[in-house]
């Protein structure tokens, strides 16, 4: 029997005790194969990685190969990753942070490991890069077309970091949060891995907006005890009713999580009281894959024999599984302590798979099984994207949340195949899923048997049926009609092809005009005239010649004789900037240096709010609330342009925020609502809107505050006016 290796020295004793620790629950993680030269492999791999990581040390002090093996057991345990992924997740950063070469990794432990290890290795230099997040991003996936694992070890990676960020500083924590929740939150969705993407998304909330997060997690301590005696009392009827009936089935108690209790009161805006659903009840039903169907609704029908149902509600994510596998019957009914209460149905087989998502997806999926499920056809059109033209990474970023992050809908052909599309596609967006050439070509459709132009949004089960013609070509304002990134690109590649007939046509004319004023028609000039129109493709530029959109006249205000035979180009300035700004109006902010910013009105920021600033070149600071959608893309794309902020308000500026009010239609409520501001409180006003709904009124007010204390003792002051139901803070969750 081979001696285990020594651990470096460079350990103290309890570090070495507390790895073989580690190691040793890794092993015990580990679901699948286990044999003798498994373990053999992945024992080779552990020491490699302790050997190669022995001088490193993370930022709280740990020793660095903690975190090598906690990914290792991250992707072993909640994903059910095998022995090859197990080696690949304890190297894969040997190659970025060692002495060590993907040659030596190959060499040790194969070609398949040292591709998977190149795959999550970052980019070495990428200063003259736009933005080096978007670029090792864009790498990452990439490997989907030749290797998933890559992605897989790379959320184990993500959810890790996430685990272990206090020792980082605040700006480095919003920007890996931002990056978390904008991009690898929503692919452990895509990915069907539920409980790693809630962990992500509720860490996420926890580092860009700890207000909200500390105060939820709070009132669900508070309720829990309660709402689970309820629900248990709920639960008993139905499991009585379902013995009786002979179905065999167990039922679990959830809790959603932190982040998703906080986007559902945004969404409904809602207080916390007001919203049921945050604990929710899983009946689970254990019988063979070909009766699961049958027996969800059995249990269905027994649920709705004890309880009255809310239909609308109803779910049916069995006959139309999600694209990452998740299949399970959603209702709600109201239980008898006068509250709604939701009810996930669905068996074991569905249970694992809505968990583990991809791992537990192969595992079901059996060499009979020909048919294609959704994952497959998600996992296609991530191929395609990755495939398609060349693109700056940001843009790939865009693209790929755009097409394959969306919520979905399904719709139909005239033959009855169903396609699935991101929600809010268009009849061109279905034109160009079906065929390139039926997008170039179409004119209208026909959706439920009714015309419609192309431009029409597309809802969950429409049957379309596309109405094309030869002499149609594809045009540039059909990119205004579409919503996918696939049917812009596939768009793109039609107007080129079609511009393309036109370039014999354009050169001609483009020499004749330059004969006709005198010039060479050289490349130099041609690219001048280019610039000008900032065309960066020959194609665009001799079509738009051959088309008249070119002429002798523009080319002339582009290239000017010279005495000297030079050529000059006019060019135009605008001013920057909105207009003058009054002084008293302005913010104060303390920075790392002085610079010029600007507050950004799709947060309104505010003293007293948690802020972020970004800085790119040439442009003034850009100022957001933390948790503003805007700031978290930024950060996801731009996390290294993040400035360190805080407020240093002072008492003399007033801030605009927007607050959204409903109440009752009653006489003289406008004219209680502006004493108060008006007249006891002293605010200035800057605008309001109000719209009366069959006695139910909804005003938008803006008003001038200094801090958000002012403007949280407004919001109770209002909600103290016996007409007005709910006054909420626009962009945010706050409610009172």
């Amino acid at each position: 029997m081979p001696m285990t290796p020594a651990l470096p020295d460079t350990y103290s004793k309890e570090e070495k005790e507390e790895i073989e620790r580690r190691h040793q629950r890794l092993i015990n993680a580990w679901q699948t194969r286990k044999e003798a030269q498994d373990l053999a492999e992945v024992d080779k791999a552990f020491y490699f990685a302790v050997e190669a990581h022995k001088d490193q040390r993370r930022r709280s002090g740990e020793p660095y190969i903690y975190h090598p093996i906690e990914v290792a057991t991250i992707a072993a345990h909640d994903i059910g990753l095998g022995r090859t992924s197990i080696i690949c997740a304890l190297l894969h950063d040997v190659v970025e942070d060692t002495k060590y070469t993907l040659d030596d990794i190959s060499q040790m432990f194969g070609e398949k490991v040292s591709r998977v290890v190149d795959g999550l290795t970052k980019f070495a230099n990428l200063e003259g890069a736009e933005s080096a997040q978007a670029e090792n991003f864009k790498k990452v996936i990439s490997s989907l077309s030749y290797d998933i694992r890559v992605v897989l070890i790379k959320l184990s990676d993500r959810l890790h970091n996430m685990r272990t960020l206090d020792s980082m500083p605040k700006h480095k924590q919003l920007k890996i949060a931002s990056e978390t929740s904008y991009i690898y939150a929503p692919l452990a969705y895509r990915l069907g891995l539920h409980s790693i993407q809630i962990e992500l998304e509720d860490l996420s909330l926890k580092y860009t907006n700890p207000t909200i997060y500390y105060n939820i997690r709070k009132r669900m301590d508070d309720v829990r005890g309660k709402r689970m005696g309820e629900l248990r009392d709920f639960i008993a009827p139905v499991m009585a009713e379902m013995e009786k009936d002979g179905i065999k089935a167990r039922a679990e108690i959830k809790e959603r999580s932190i982040n998703s209790v906080w986007k559902r009161m945004m969404d409904k805006e809602l207080a916390f009281e007001e919203l049921y659903g945050s604990f929710i009840v899983r009946l689970i039903t254990d019988c063979p894959k070909e009766q699961e169907r049958m027996e969800c609704w059995k249990i269905y029908a027994v649920l709705t024999n004890c309880y009255r149902p809310f239909t609308k509600k109803l779910k049916d994510w069995i006959s139309f599984p999600k694209a990452n596998g998740y299949e399970s019957l959603h209702a709600v009914v109201m239980g008898t302590t006068g509250n709604w209460v939701e009810v996930q149905i669905r068996s074991e087989r569905m249970e694992e798979i809505a968990e583990k998502g991809f791992a537990a997806y192969w595992k079901y999926k059996t060499d009979d099984d020909k048919t294609e499920s959704g994952f497959d056809e998600w996992l296609k059109k991530a191929q395609d994207l990755i495939s398609g033209d060349s693109e700056n990474a940001i843009e790939f970023i865009d693209n790929f949340k755009l097409d394959l992050f969306s919520d979905e809908i399904y719709v139909f052909t005239p033959q009855g195949k169903m396609i699935t599309l991101p929600k809010g596609s268009t009849v061109l967006d279905f034109a160009y899923n079906i065929h390139s050439e039926i997008g170039d070509h179409s004119i209208a459709a026909n959706v439920n048997n009714q015309l419609a132009q192309l431009d029409r949004k597309l809802t969950k089960g429409d049957q379309v049926e596309i109405i094309t013609s030869e002499s149609q070509h594809p045009q540039e304002k059909w990119f205004e009609f579409l919503a996918t990134a696939t049917a812009k690109s596939r768009l793109k590649s039609g107007i080129k092809e079609y511009r393309r007939s036109f370039r014999e046509q354009g050169e001609k004319k483009f020499e004749e005009i330059m004969k006709r004023i005198g010039i060479e028609p050289s490349k130099a000039n041609r690219n001048e005239v280019m610039t000008a129109e900032k065309l960066s493709s020959t194609i665009d530029f001799y079509y738009n010649v051959a088309m008249g959109k070119i002429d002798e006249r523009l080319v002339r205000s582009v290239l000017k004789p010279q005495s000297n035979g030079s050529f000059v180009r006019y060019l135009t300035f605008g001013l920057l900037g909105n207009g003058s700004k009054e002084k008293d109006t302005t913010p104060s902010l303390t920075t790392s240096g002085e610079f010029d910013f600007n507050v950004s009105t799709c947060c309104n920021p505010i003293p007293g709010d948690d802020v972020i600033a970004f800085s790119f070149p040439g442009e003034p600071l850009q100022i957001h609330r933390s948790n503003c959608p805007k700031a978290i893309q930024l950060s996801a794309r731009y996390g290294n342009n993040i400035v360190k902020a805080k407020w240093q308000p002072k008492s003399e500026i007033a801030f605009l925020a927007e607050l959204k009010i409903t109440a009752l239609d009653t006489k003289g409520l406008l004219n209680r609502m502006t004493n108060l501001l008006s007249n006891e409180l002293q605010l200035n006003l800057h605008s309001l809107h109000m719209e009366a709904k069959q006695d139910v009124v909804e005003a938008i007010i803006s008003i001038y505050v200094h801090n958000t204390k002012e403007l949280d003792d407004l919001m109770v002051k209002l909600n103290q006016l016996k007409e007005i139901q709910k006054v909420v803070r626009k962009n945010s969750s706050d409610t009172k």
